[in-house]
């Protein structure tokens, strides 16, 4: 037998995970809009409620069309399973449920996205968990922050807001020595800018609602597992390793093997968290991938030209983006993302907070949201919005200064957002 060949990028992100539906031939994956669905006998059912046989038994687990936008996630992601569930944040608990007991800690980078800051320092602590927060470009301090109780580093392939490119090789070098797996959050970069597992991740999670739909329509997460990771080679994970009682001793690294971490997201995370994404939001998710690469490419043009732009304008203090050749980043987006730094990032102005406030409410043409990654562009001011919990010292840190800005440049011509940014500067003063 011939080796198969390995598909391209963009036919997978129209094929990958989908086949014509079986029942009707019909093309584009249906909307399987139904909460349960009908056991061909009592044995059957049986076995798949013991996880003896792959099927569909109720919505808030498994549902067709969500499995074809998971199939099509572990594709272009290069994992071996995934998990799809009702936005990033649900994605991010799901993704740690697993691996953490009380008591335990993640070391998490200090340049994240403002929600996922305040996620991370308060809301884990309900669950007994805490979190370590470093600067990742400091590796040193990485190492230093991990401890016996820690469980996972967690980072971000291009930080929200600033445009920062974690260097993830380094980051996967630290999480093997110490037999961590390590979380990248690849929602600003996705996967046609970067695949973090071909860089030693172990986890990739997304908040689909971005990028990946791309219309701004609905929210949505996902949890790629690479399926590489020993779950059994300490007694860390237990959830994994060990008989879980639930399911009759079944021990999912072992029964499962690679899809590991998969079953045990579905099987466990999805039956006892709820975290369900609804097929319809899973439907319109698959649409807006099939033309991921065709917008990356236009957003990553747009987004440097108006940059660059921004750059030489006298109202500005600085501009962080990691595609201008003046950035610090400018050698590792070469080598983490070499397609592009995305298209969110923040510039400074030199009028300081009011400047920035009377800037977004000038702008016409931009869209003032708290979203990113749509086929719009929008701008919001993070240190009095997203990030306006943190201190003013997790503030900096996350790059989101009281007199920054933050930009998602859209698809639309450039000419025409440059000249809404012109205008809106002049009016801001």
């Amino acid at each position: 037998m011939t080796e198969q060949r390995q598909q391209g990028f963009d036919t997978l992100q129209i094929h990958g995970g989908a086949e014509p539906d079986p029942a009707t031939g019909a093309r584009q994956t249906p909307i399987y809009q139904t909460t349960s669905y009908v056991f061909r006998d009592a044995d059957h059912a049986a076995r798949l409620f013991g996880l003896e046989e792959v099927g569909y038994i109720y919505s808030r687990l498994t549902n067709p069309t969500v499995n074809a936008l998971q199939g099509r996630m572990a594709a272009l992601e290069g994992g071996a399973g995934a998990v799809c569930c009702s936005s990033g944040h649900a994605a991010q608990i799901l993704a740690l449920f697993p691996l953490m007991q009380p008591g335990c800690n993640i070391v998490a980078s200090t340049r994240l996205y403002g929600g996922t800051v305040t996620q991370f320092s308060q809301s884990l602590k309900r669950f007994g968990w805490s979190a370590t927060f470093v600067d990742t470009d400091d590796l040193g301090a990485v190492e230093a922050a991990i401890d016996e109780n820690t469980r996972a580093i967690f980072c971000e392939s291009i930080a929200n807001p600033g445009g920062y490119i974690t260097d993830l090789d380094a980051m996967a070098r630290i999480a093997d020595k110490a037999g961590l797996p390590l979380i990248v959050d690849n929602t600003t970069a996705t996967p046609y800018l970067c695949r973090p597992i071909e860089h030693g991740a172990t986890l990739v999670v997304h908040s689909m609602t971005k990028y990946l739909t791309g219309n701004g329509t609905v929210t949505g997460g996902c949890v790629v597992d690479s399926g590489k990771f020993d779950w059994t080679a300490s007694d860390k994970f237990p959830s994994l390793s060990q008989p879980e009682p639930a399911y009759h001793g079944l021990t999912f690294a072992e029964a499962f093997g690679p899809l590991g971490f998969t079953f045990h997201s579905i099987a466990v995370g999805l039956r006892d968290l709820g975290m369900t994404l609804n097929p319809q939001a899973a439907h319109y998710t698959l649409l807006g991938i099939e033309t991921l690469s065709l917008r990356m490419d236009k957003h990553c043009a747009n987004a440097l030209r108006v940059a660059e732009w921004l750059e030489k304008h006298p109202a500005v203090e600085r501009v962080s983006y990691a595609g201008l050749p003046s950035s610090p980043y400018a050698e590792r987006m070469a080598r983490i993302c070499p397609r592009g730094a995305s298209s969110i990032f923040t510039f400074a102005l030199k009028g300081g907070y009011d400047a920035c406030v009377r800037f977004v409410d000038s702008l016409e043409l931009f869209s003032h949201v708290a979203n990113l990654g749509d086929t719009r562009s929008l701008v919001i001011h993070s240190a009095s919005t997203t990030h306006r919990q943190l201190t003013e010292a997790q503030q900096k840190a996350a790059g989101a200064d009281p007199n920054v800005v933050r930009l998602s440049i859209g698809i639309e011509d450039a000419d025409d957002l440059i000249a809404d940014l012109d205008q809106a500067l002049a009016a801001a003063g």
